[in-house]
């Protein structure tokens, strides 16, 4: 399937359905560890958005692999304002940690989904959801402030 109607039939599914059920269950704490949230200011309305992701945290580096590349709305709010915060279990809790976010379009994301996949529990499973649903796949790299 080509990578642009493969945009418009999987981004209002995951916008309307997808993200809202994974935003929820990740703030109730019922979502696996293996989920983040990425929150980034809107780039027009200047207001917290907040979007599931795959939880990419390696050392002081939180990395994701955006499934549509630079037209997924948060790499569009990054590329106005890198500041960024994501929210990730510690145990049973749950932590934000702020960094900033940049945009690899010289690195391999499939590459790069697959040293992740091996970096811990449940990483696998979400790599292979965003390489079947991802019409233009983009690294995004966030390093993150100290703790």
């Amino acid at each position: 399937m080509n990578a642009a109607l493969k945009h418009r039939i999987v981004r209002p599914f995951q916008n309307r359905v997808v993200n809202p059920l994974a935003k929820w269950a990740i703030e109730k704490g019922y979502a696996p560890a293996s989920y983040a949230l990425l929150e980034t200011t809107g780039r027009k309305s200047g207001v917290a958005r907040q979007t599931p992701v795959g939880n990419g945290l390696v050392g002081e580096q939180f990395w994701i692999v955006a499934e549509h590349g630079a037209r997924a709305a948060y790499v569009r709010n990054i590329a106005a304002d890198p500041r960024v915060r994501v929210r990730i279990r510690d145990g049973r809790r749950q932590v934000w940690r702020s960094g900033i976010a940049t945009a690899l379009p010289d690195d391999d994301p499939r590459e790069r989904q697959r040293w992740l996949g091996e970096s811990g529990p449940g990483r696998a499973s979400n790599a292979r959801a965003v390489r079947m649903f991802g019409s233009d796949l983009l690294t995004v790299r966030i390093d993150l402030d100290p703790q």
